[in-house]
């Protein structure tokens, strides 16, 4: 058996097995996850019809990787839900809850986590539900005996829980980030469940074009002497982008230092890190208006800056002409939807790092040659808090 066109003994010795594997296994786990989703959708449905006709705000919230999912999605809830929607992650909530909830609002609360047992995924369901007038609550996750899956509301809830095959083994979140991405899409369009349908086989057709006929141009690029690589992504592209520059720093232990940004804010100042040993990669929207941008910033990236190279990431029909390299999914006739991008986009940087890390010789499986990071966070702590009414006036 082999994964990622790589012999399972040659996997085994390199630690990267697990990785490899999970990696290569997404478009199937997509397909999966939206069969499981079919036959939740009525209760899903359910929920979201009583949410929607309470609540004034929607807050997508996860750590780590699974908070970058709320960045993809944020723009597609507030447009689909007419609703003002926030990506909060865990982290920002639980030391900060009165920042994002009070006693006179009424919140829907979507939670992302792979295992649900890092210690700020309970405590932000608790601190919503302590803060908040009322909140409703949906749980997505990929372990079903986590502690996520199994915690205790006053509040409606209502707990997705995805194939068994989503809870990624290895240390950094691949499949298990893009399906509980895909789950957010698809409850977001939950009432278009034909528009779902066709952009998994849009999805579904890209990535196994990048997973069959890119993967010596990725390794080839990864091989290259680079020491930082900057992602950059427009609108719900910018959480491809972070996960990304997330996915390369962790599979090389820190090694590569990576930045994220968007196309336009690169020029305020981030600009400056870029220099010759830099690697930037372009994450490329199918959505002519904000390509205008993407083209415009991409053409005068070598002005001023002796960039390493620039690698494009998306659609054929996206591709710009000043970019070294590009991984295109090789999409003939039909377009994925901009919301449906950041899915398939994203597996370009998990390659990126997967073969990155095996050329330092580390450990795709477990990186982390000190410990520094570990599968599910350790040593964090969760302190009382108490509510408190905020001075009408402040002297």
């Amino acid at each position: 058996m082999s994964f990622l066109k790589l012999d399972e003994k040659y996997l085994r010795q390199k630690g990267a097995q697990l990785t490899a594997s999970e990696i290569a296994g997404q478009p199937q786990l997509w397909e999966a996850t939206h069969q499981l989703f079919l036959e939740h959708i009525k209760k899903l449905q359910q929920l979201l019809s009583e949410a929607y006709s309470e609540i004034d705000n929607i807050i997508l919230t996860g750590a780590g990787t699974s908070a970058f999912i709320g960045l993809s999605l944020e723009g597609v809830f507030f447009r689909q839900a007419k609703i003002q929607t926030r990506a909060i992650p865990t982290t920002h909530i639980v030391s900060h809850p009165q920042d994002y909830f009070n006693d006179e609002q009424v919140s829907l609360v979507v939670s992302f986590a792979r295992s649900g047992n890092s210690p700020e995924s309970c405590a932000a369901i608790e601190l919503a539900d302590k803060f908040s007038k009322k909140c409703f609550h949906i749980i997505i996750t990929c372990d079903a005996n986590g502690a996520l899956a199994h915690l205790k509301t006053i509040n409606p809830r209502y707990v997705f829980v995805l194939p068994a095959t989503a809870n990624d083994k290895s240390l950094a979140m691949t499949g298990s980030y893009s399906a509980m991405l895909l789950s957010g899409l698809m409850i977001a369009y939950i009432h278009h469940p034909a528009f779902i349908k066709t952009q998994l086989q849009f999805i579904k057709r890209a990535a196994q074009n990048i997973l069959s006929g890119e993967l010596e141009t990725i390794s080839e690029i990864a091989a290259k002497d680079f020491k930082r690589a900057v992602f950059l992504g427009s609108g719900n592209l910018l959480g491809t982008a972070t996960e990304a520059a997330l996915k390369l720093q962790e599979l090389t232990n820190g090694k590569i230092i990576c930045k994220q940004d968007s196309y336009l804010g690169l020029r305020h100042g981030p600009k400056a890190v870029i220099n010759e040993q830099t690697l930037v990669v372009y994450f490329l929207s199918s959505d002519d208006y904000v390509r205008r941008y993407e083209e415009d910033l991409i053409n005068t990236m070598k002005d001023g800056n002796h960039v390493m190279l620039c690698l494009a990431v998306g659609d054929g029909n996206a591709m710009m002409p000043n970019t070294d390299e590009k991984i295109s999914f090789g999409m003939t006739g039909e377009k994925i939807h901009e919301d449906f991008l950041p899915v398939c986009s994203i597996i370009a940087g998990q390659l990126l790092g997967f073969y990155k890390s095996i050329q330092l010789g580390l450990s795709p499986d477990n990186p982390s040659v000190n410990g520094a990071i570990s599968r599910v966070v350790q040593g964090v702590n969760i302190y009382p808090v108490e509510t408190k009414k905020q001075p009408t006036t402040i002297e």
